[in-house]
């Protein structure tokens, strides 16, 4: 069986001190040599060098540092994910500063608490959308001194008439060059004074109920998350990164710092409607992303397989099956016959190099993070030899906390704890994890930290195991497990995750269940997928409503519920469900950001629906 990763500690041992030294040494190491990609007209993409990439965020940092920012004050981000908002958070940290992160969809109200309370002076805001949140709530933010935009404003509303409370990326950067001619050494001085245990980043975490709290967490931390990925020895100059990821996330932000460790190129686009495009014309060697992307994928590629029907279905089904057999054997490090070797190579020319080819062909492994990774889409993926590779952490751990290799790799688990941290099981299963990524705390909550943190040990919320080999297997949510009336414990999320493997038009599956006598649950499905489906099931044209409430789609659903319960014990099987007429989103306050369902607001919008299923 494989064991934990072998690593390098001198990576470890020797890293920088804070980001701002990371990033002036990487500069330093690679002047010349491609640092981000970024959209430019149509297709095309333009690039920086990490020297280009220098000079911008020192002219951005001294132009802070003449705003008067002083160290450890935040500075907020409200923006998409884009190479800009990536310069100024590195110019943040290299003025001394600490980033504040805010999701673009985060409602204004929660904007200014998050700013508010964070105590920023200054906002990077990237358009009129972002500043007229900052604008609607300027009076509850006496501390937020000047406002600098990504995007020229397009004169909408009141956002053109702040005066000298907005200015543009160019305005900062002029101000950076006149206070670098007067004090040209002095952002080197400031990377070199920076303490490990300086605070660098503070992200809100999204919550399901109540405000947002605002994690604390260091520098060192940042360090340590990269420096990690470096000892692994898995990422290069040579790789090529595809970053769509939100950046006010903490699996975006790990994803940055371990660039700046290995010095790899990373091509940055935060539109999602754009990955599948994206990853044809930049032919990554690797991203990360949330399991709903794998699904969607998953999905949409067996449905397209499906709508093809006859001899090309028939070979489609096949080779998965043989490549679902013979990755396994060469898992276990067992011999794969001579008919299965000469079936696999030639199913990998017909139909795996296709599937590869529509990420680009060039990938080497995915990351998966932010939610679970179900281990059937996980093996047929392995199975077109696309590797994914799952680990865990929390906003609280600086993201990553443990992840498989690409050459030690067991499906199911999130891999070993990372080298430099420790992990034990509470006698409840909680998962406690102790190390340099977990965070200072709460900001301004000291009961809220105190509750999270007991002798620096975390409490992740997270129920989980450990094998043998010291793999990670996370089997739910301490406060998702319910208990039927009957007095049996129910984990929601292994089930939920197992129709999403079988079902390849789901969206969303909830299961409900606490304290009744039997298990519901509420499903969305995908609207481009249903669309593709009506058009094969003459309902072209039909509205995502009409689809869904059809009776070809009631039965088409009802049979997966079916094939579902098959899998189940008989307390755990679905008795009853409804098909929402809307999918979940973010906008609609259902899911987080980084694509977790809320359930508890899920459960409080549909009450009544719910109810409806046991009357």
């Amino acid at each position: 069986m494989p064991g934990p990763q072998d690593f390098d500690q001198s990576a470890i041992d020797n890293r920088s001190p804070n980001v701002a030294a990371q990033f002036l040494d990487r500069v330093k190491m690679s002047p010349t040599r491609e640092a981000y990609r970024y959209p430019a007209d149509g297709d095309a993409w333009a690039s920086l060098t990490w020297a280009e990439s220098g000079d911008l965020v020192r002219q951005y940092a001294a132009g802070l540092l003449a705003l008067g920012i002083e160290r450890e004050q935040r500075v907020g981000i409200a923006s998409s994910t884009r190479y800009e908002w990536i310069l100024a958070d590195l110019a943040v940290m290299c003025a001394g500063g600490a980033t504040t992160t805010v999701y673009p969809s985060t409602h204004a109200e929660d904007v200014a608490y998050i700013l508010a309370d964070s105590g920023c002076r200054f906002v990077f805001a990237e358009d009129d959308d972002q500043l007229q949140k900052l604008v609607e709530h300027r009076k509850e933010l006496p501390r937020l001194e000047k406002v600098i935009t990504f995007d020229p404003s397009t004169g909408s509303g009141q956002a053109d008439s702040q005066d000298e409370w907005v200015i543009g990326l160019g305005d900062l950067a002029e101000l950076g060059r006149v206070r670098i001619a007067e004090l040209p050494d002095e952002i080197d001085r400031i990377s070199r004074e920076i303490k490990p245990d300086a605070l660098a980043t503070l992200i809100y975490t999204s919550g399901t109920t109540g405000k947002p709290k605002g994690v604390r967490l260091l520098h060192e931390s940042w360090t340590y998350e990269g420096a990690v990925i470096e000892s692994y020895g898995i990422l290069s100059q040579d790789d090529l990164q595809f970053l769509w990821l939100p950046m006010a996330h903490s699996f975006g932000k790990v994803l940055l710092c371990s660039q700046l460790a290995c010095g790899f190129p990373t091509a940055v686009d935060g539109r999602v409607d754009k990955i599948i495009d994206n990853l044809a014309i930049v032919k990554p060697t690797f991203m990360g992303a949330a399991p709903r992307i794998f699904e969607k994928a998953h999905g949409r590629i067996k449905t397209m397989q499906q709508a093809e029907g006859g001899l090309k279905q028939k070979i489609f089904n096949q080779a998965f099956a043989a490549g679902l057999r013979y990755q396994a054997l060469k898992r276990d490090g067992k011999p794969v016959p001579f008919l299965l070797a000469k079936q696999h190579a030639l199913f990998d020319k017909l139909v795996f190099s296709k599937v590869r080819d529509r990420f680009g062909g060039r990938v080497r492994f995915f990351i998966s993070g932010a939610a679970a990774l179900n281990q059937e889409i996980a093996e047929w993926f392995d199975a077109a030899g696309i590797v994914i590779l799952e680990g865990y952490g929390l906003t609280e751990t600086s993201a990553g906390a443990f992840v498989n290799h690409p050459d030690k790799y067991k499906f199911g688990t999130v891999g070993p704890a990372f080298p430099g941290e420790e992990v034990k099981i509470a006698a409840d299963g909680e998962v406690l994890i102790k190390g340099p990524n977990v965070m200072q705390g709460y900001h301004n909550l000291d009961d809220a930290t105190a509750e999270a943190l007991e002798d620096g040990w975390l409490h992740t919320g997270d129920i989980g195991e450990l094998d043998e080999d010291g793999y990670l297997r996370i089997t739910d949510r301490k406060k998702d497990l319910f208990k039927t009336s009957g007095g049996k414990y129910i984990a929601p999320t292994a089930i939920e995750s197992q129709f999403k493997a079988i079902c390849p038009y789901v969206s969303q599956f909830l299961v409900h269940g606490n304290e009744r006598n039997f298990c519901v649950a509420l499903i969305a499905l995908d609207p481009d997928a249903m669309t593709e489906w009506a058009s094969r099931n003459d309902m072209a044209g039909a509205s995502y409503a009409e689809i869904v409430h059809s009776e070809a789609c009631q039965k088409m659903v009802a049979d997966y519920v079916t094939q579902l319960n098959e899998r189940l014990n008989r307390w755990e099987t679905i008795k009853k469900h409804i098909i929402l007429d809307h999918d979940l989103s973010v906008e609609s306050g259902e899911l987080t950001p980084s694509m977790k369902v809320k359930r508890k607001v899920v459960e409080s919008n549909y009450e009544s629906e719910i109810s409806a299923l046991y009357g």
